[in-house]
């Protein structure tokens, strides 16, 4: 490890976090250290996220009801509650519904319809294409593929598409085609459920865009904590803080195109979404991460603060408004911050998870249940 990873240097920002590394095992401190150094874009400058510029995309914030999104948050909470009531009690990291979804706003009122709990009638594929790092990290973090085994109970399957966790979203969109190409995915119908993860939903947009031949063998798009609009904290960024990942213990993952921090970037999101139109026979949807404050883990507060000088509704990585696809349909807001969601580091490390990544606990499992089970009631309305 370089010099930057020692713990004096780090130290020496005092963002907040120091304090708990004492209470953190030594032989557990190296590859934390590394984390905190490659953290998207924490740290303490205090200059402004969004820059004054004039070269920018002319952009407006307006209700989802005049943006040509779906609110469909109160038809998803019905399932989603379903579910944890169903299941929940027999899953990790049980949670009552109320405290796993946040009501922003008016929420719209459910349909009163029941919630059909069986086999999947359409045998549909989660594939989920991962954030930045995923495949630095995913050998330490050790998961268990838990989230797979659950929803695979029930007919539907769950598969991860590997991209590079330190490339451009031009590059990881040539991926996913090639991986949405294989023969095992054609079929007379599409199953595929592609699930972005944080700057995996651009990735998976892009791919959309770039590769049209992928679209019949695409039944959906979720963005989850998407980077649809990017992150102002990729402004005050460099794509070497992220190459620091390549030193994580058991890391895999190679420096791509280098692209990673600049796909990140709001001018750069904003720019693309104003150049390129989404495919309109694919339906779309976003989950949100809206984490209660309190729900923050201990290491990600520094960046939560960082970002809240430009709004505090964030998920301490992406403002809520930035997580939605246009034109899709919003299924909730979640109460889960941008690592809780997705990333079970608690699980697998639990001296971590009561210390630093104190609130990473989430229904995971029953979260992607739910989701198929929208997906796949709304496609069989729609006689797909």
């Amino acid at each position: 490890m370089s010099n930057s990873n020692h713990p004096r240097n780090v130290g020496s920002t005092d963002c907040g976090w120091t304090r708990s590394l004492k209470s953190v095992r030594k032989e557990t401190l190296n590859p934390l250290l590394a984390l905190l150094s490659a953290i998207t874009m924490s740290g303490c400058a205090t200059a402004p996220l969004m820059p004054y510029t004039t070269e920018t995309q002319p952009q407006v914030l307006l209700p989802v009801s005049q943006a040509g999104i779906r609110d469909a948050r109160g038809r998803f909470r019905e399932i989603f509650c379903g579910v944890l009531a169903k299941r929940g009690a027999a899953l990790p990291d049980d949670r009552p519904c109320d405290e796993a979804l946040v009501h922003v706003g008016a929420e719209p009122i459910g349909t009163g319809r029941p919630v059909d709990l069986g086999p999947s009638r359409l045998g549909l594929i989660a594939a989920v294409v991962p954030g930045v790092g995923w495949d630095c990290f995913t050998a330490w973090l050790d998961p268990k593929h838990s989230v797979a085994a659950h929803v695979r109970e029930f007919g539907y399957d769950q598969i991860t598409l590997e991209v590079d966790g330190l490339s451009s979203s031009a590059r990881n969109a040539r991926q996913i085609r090639d991986s949405i190409m294989q023969p095992a995915f054609e079929g007379k119908q599409p199953r595929l459920v592609l699930i972005g993860y944080s700057k995996g939903a651009p990735d998976i947009l892009e791919a959309l865009v770039s590769y049209p031949e992928i679209r019949r063998r695409v039944a959906a798009v979720v963005s989850v904590a998407g980077t649809i609009g990017g992150s102002p904290l990729a402004n005050d960024a460099k794509q070497s803080q992220l190459a620091l990942l390549q030193h994580w213990p058991g890391a895999r993952c190679r420096q791509g195109d280098g692209g990673a921090v600049e796909s990140l970037r709001p001018e750069t999101r904003q720019s693309w979404l104003a150049e390129h139109a989404l495919p309109p026979d694919t339906p779309y949807y976003s989950l949100v991460t809206f984490p209660r404050p309190e729900r923050i883990s201990s290491v990600l507060k520094p960046s939560y603060r960082k970002l809240s000088r430009v709004d505090a509704r964030n998920d301490s990585q992406v403002l809520f408004y930035d997580q939605l696809i246009p034109g899709s349909a919003l299924m909730g807001f979640l109460n889960a911050d941008h690592w809780a969601l997705a990333v079970p580091i608690a699980r697998s490390h639990p001296i971590l998870g009561s210390t630093l990544v104190n609130h990473n606990d989430f229904p995971r499992e029953a979260l992607l249940e739910a989701v198929l089970r929208m997906v796949e009631e709304d496609l069989e309305a729609a006689g797909k």
